[in-house]
């Protein structure tokens, strides 16, 4: 027989035998393997003793106020975060959070409107500098063209639907 520690697809047998989960034909193997090597007897003397020591372990009882002593060290330990959101529960309730989220975004869609995007200048062209022009196919502007058309529609219809509207 190979030494199972020398091997490591056959540790797991001389686990086995240690936790006694091993079919009695392989123990009378192994059992003849430890009597002849030294290491495997060692090792098998230590997990025996941590077997025994387990064995004879007995846990402690557990209180009767176990858990409630539990819970409140465990709320008494709050995160950041909970301290932070505590307050915030109590004004969330099933009817606040959707009004919030409209109010939201109400005012994200006003800044929008009243608020363009600004579109920035090209950098001027030095006298000395050269412009470098691009190929355009005839398809890509004609695109470009038709979604200019779109949006000029588009925006006449904002102002048209929005008195007082700057656009």
């Amino acid at each position: 027989m190979n030494c199972p520690l020398e091997t490591p697809e056959s540790a797991q047998v001389l686990l086995d035998y240690c936790s006694r989960q091993l079919a009695p034909a392989s123990t009378e193997i192994l059992e003849r393997h430890i009597a002849v090597c030294g290491a495997c007897r060692e090792f098998a003397d230590n997990q025996r003793a941590v077997w025994q020591a387990m064995d004879a372990w007995e846990a402690a009882p557990v209180s009767a106020d176990f858990d409630s002593r539990l819970y409140s060290r465990i709320e008494a330990q709050s995160s950041w975060w909970e301290l932070l959101v505590r307050p915030l529960r109590q004004v969330t309730t099933r009817r606040a959070v959707p009004a919030m989220a409209m109010a939201g975004l109400l005012v994200a869609v006003g800044f929008v409107l009243e608020r363009p995007g600004i579109v920035p200048l090209p950098p001027p062209v030095n006298g000395g500098d050269r412009a470098q022009v691009e190929q355009v196919q005839p398809e890509q502007v004609e695109n470009a063209l038709d979604t200019m058309d779109v949006l000029a529609e588009f925006s006449r219809q904002v102002r048209a639907d929005t008195p007082g509207s700057k656009l």
